[in-house]
C-alpha cells in the first residue's frame, strides 16, 4: 500500500476547505449575496476551529500544517476584506496591510529554520480582529439590521488599520532588539 504524504490529512482538507471557499464569498459580498456570505464565513470559521481540533485528536500536527492554517486564515480575511473594500466599506489600506503583517510574522518567527510561529498579544487580537471585521458587514447585510452602520463599519476598519501598524511596528522593534543582542 502506498504511504500518504503528510500533507494530506483531515486537518489540512479541513484548512482547504477555507481556502476555496475565499474567491466564492469575495464573489458573493461583490455582488451583494449577503447570505450566501454568511453562510461561507461561518463555514470557515467551523473548519477553523476544526481543524486544529482534528490535527491534534488523529496526531496530524505539524510545524508547517499550522503555517498554512495561518496562510490560509490570512488568505480567507484578506480576500474578505479586499471585496469589501472595493465596495467601500472597509478603508483599502486594510486587505493591503494583511499579508504585509502575516509575511512579517512568518519571517520574524523564522519558520524557514524550522521555528513555530510566535504570534504577538496584539498579533493574535488583530487575526480575531480581522474575521470580525469580514463578518459584522455581511452578518448585519444578511439579516437585514441598520447597526452598527457604514460609518462605524467604515471607522472599525481604520482602527484595525492602526493597530496592524502598531503591531508591524512593535514586531519590527523587537526583532532589531533581539538582533542587536545576539551581535
Amino acid at each position: 500500500m502506498p504511504a500518504v504524504p503528510s500533507w494530506q490529512t483531515r486537518a489540512n482538507a479541513l484548512t482547504a476547505i477555507r481556502l476555496f471557499s475565499a474567491p466564492v464569498l469575495a464573489a458573493a459580498i461583490c455582488a451583494g449575496e449577503a447570505w450566501i456570505a454568511t453562510a461561507l464565513f461561518t463555514l470557515a470559521v467551523a473548519t477553523d476551529f476544526a481543524d486544529g481540533w482534528v490535527a491534534r485528536r488523529y496526531g496530524e500536527e505539524s510545524a508547517l500544517g499550522g503555517l498554512v492554517d495561518h496562510a490560509v486564515d490570512a488568505v480567507f480575511v484578506t480576500t474578505g476584506c479586499a471585496a469589501l473594500a472595493s465596495l467601500g466599506v472597509l478603508p483599502v489600506l486594510l486587505p493591503v496591510l494583511i499579508p504585509i503583517a502575516f509575511l512579517q510574522y512568518t519571517i520574524d518567527s523564522r519558520v524557514g529554520a524550522g521555528r513555530p510561529l510566535r504570534a504577538s498579544w496584539l498579533g493574535r487580537w488583530n487575526g480575531i480582529a480581522y474575521y470580525v471585521i469580514v463578518a459584522v458587514p455581511i452578518v448585519r447585510d444578511a439579516l437585514t439590521l441598520h447597526w452598527p452602520g457604514p460609518v462605524l463599519v467604515q471607522a472599525l476598519g481604520w482602527g484595525l488599520v492602526a493597530t496592524t501598524l502598531v503591531s508591524m511596528v512593535d514586531r519590527l522593534r523587537a526583532s532589531l532588539r533581539g538582533a542587536g543582542d545576539a551581535g
